[in-house]
């Protein structure tokens, strides 16, 4: 376990390395080019910020996760060797949907493409994986649901589930740090479930994704727009992250992990507990937009960062906010998953997103009346 421990450091370090080298890079080509995130009535920044910093994010990735491998392998590592052995086919494929979103991601962010065409390559993705075999054949008591009787169905629910998570990532990206740091615990936790489950490939690309992460998070965060310091991940970096962190939370449900068995933990908490903040909040923004008789796809100021900043608070605040949410819905999944019925859990993770969010809105609401204008429309 040494062994996997090492490489998963030298992973997180050689993805932290190469993302500290490519930001500012990117960043000097940004303002050489003029290339800087437009301004519209959503957006709450203030100055020229470049939107490419996703653009480090796949190859930090693979490039790690790839040294490590060949490092291992040319010191003929029987343990690596096994452990390709069932990871090799989903680890390329994960690789070639990774650039696929990457390259449409690069387009979108430079000259804007349409939603259509991001959801057909979207799909493409998702049918990549699942022709490496990472999808959902099991939904381990959802809905009554076990073992799933044909797989067609696992293969339509799959490609579903890598839309909608991939999406959940792009939407939830309207505030410095918010996509990256949900992102970021949820590629944390499943690098630990996968790592004392015995699946190492994972638990390394789990922590490849993780030191990807942490240079932008300190550009994105305390960068100087002044200074041509600050950057925004842009589509490129919230669909890259947003699959690969998808990819994992679907193998999560594809492996008997030891001694996190299916016996204590039940696998499709551990997979969607990380990500409840982003799929909670696009579902509620969708359905709230298509009971408005407004196009679903359509962005807008009604995600759960816009109603925290309507209230008044700074950025900052509903950064910390929504991130502490995140863990304490992740942690709370969890350890109720072995005593509680998945259903029931689920039940209850909704049940308090609406009184949350029924409670905001009448803040908003009272906020309003005070001002004398419309907030939250």
């Amino acid at each position: 376990m040494e062994h996997w421990l090492l490489n998963n450091f030298l992973t997180l370090g050689l993805a932290f390395l190469m993302t500290g080298i490519l930001i500012p890079q990117i960043l000097v080509i940004a303002f050489r080019k003029k290339l800087f995130d437009g301004h519209d009535e959503r957006k709450i920044h203030h100055g020229a910020v470049p939107r490419l910093g996703g653009i480090a994010f796949v190859p930090a990735i693979i490039f790690s996760v790839l040294a490590v491998i060949g490092v291992d392998l040319s010191g003929h590592s029987r343990a690596m060797m096994f452990a390709l052995e069932e990871a090799m086919v989903p680890l390329l494929f994960l690789i070639c949907s990774l650039m696929l979103l990457f390259l449409i991601g690069i387009a979108d962010d430079l000259i804007g493409i349409r939603y259509s065409a991001k959801f057909f390559f979207q799909l493409l993705a998702a049918a990549l994986i699942i022709a490496a075999g990472v999808w959902i054949d099991d939904l381990y008591g959802l809905l009554w649901i076990h073992i799933l009787p044909y797989d067609w169905m696992g293969w339509g629910l799959t490609a579903l589930v890598v839309v909608y998570v991939v999406n959940s990532f792009n939407l939830i990206d309207g505030i410095d740090g918010l996509a990256a740091g949900l992102a970021a615990i949820a590629l944390g936790f499943y690098a630990i479930v996968f790592y004392l489950g015995a699946a190492f490939i994972y638990s390394m690309i789990a922590c490849a994704a993780f030191g990807s992460l942490l240079p932008f998070l300190y550009y994105n965060l305390f960068g100087s727009a002044t200074r041509g310091k600050k950057i925004f991940m842009g589509d490129t970096g919230s669909l890259s992250i947003g699959m690969v962190v998808v990819f994992l939370a679907i193998g999560l449900t594809n492996f008997t992990l030891e001694p996190v068995s299916i016996g204590e933990f039940n696998p499709i908490v551990m997979a969607v507990a990380p990500l409840l903040i982003p799929m909670l909040d696009s579902a509620r923004v969708f359905l709230r937009r298509v009971r408005k008789g407004r196009n679903p796809f359509m962005p807008d100021r009604t995600h759960i960062h816009h109603k925290l900043l309507d209230l008044g608070l700074s950025p900052t605040a509903a950064l910390a906010i929504l991130l502490a949410a995140g863990i304490i819905f992740l942690l709370s999944n969890v350890f109720l998953s072995p005593y509680v019925n998945i259903n029931i859990i689920f039940l209850l993770d909704i049940a308090v997103w609406t009184v949350a969010n029924i409670m905001l809105t009448r803040a908003i609401r009272r906020r309003e009346q005070r001002l004398q204008k419309d907030l939250y429309v």
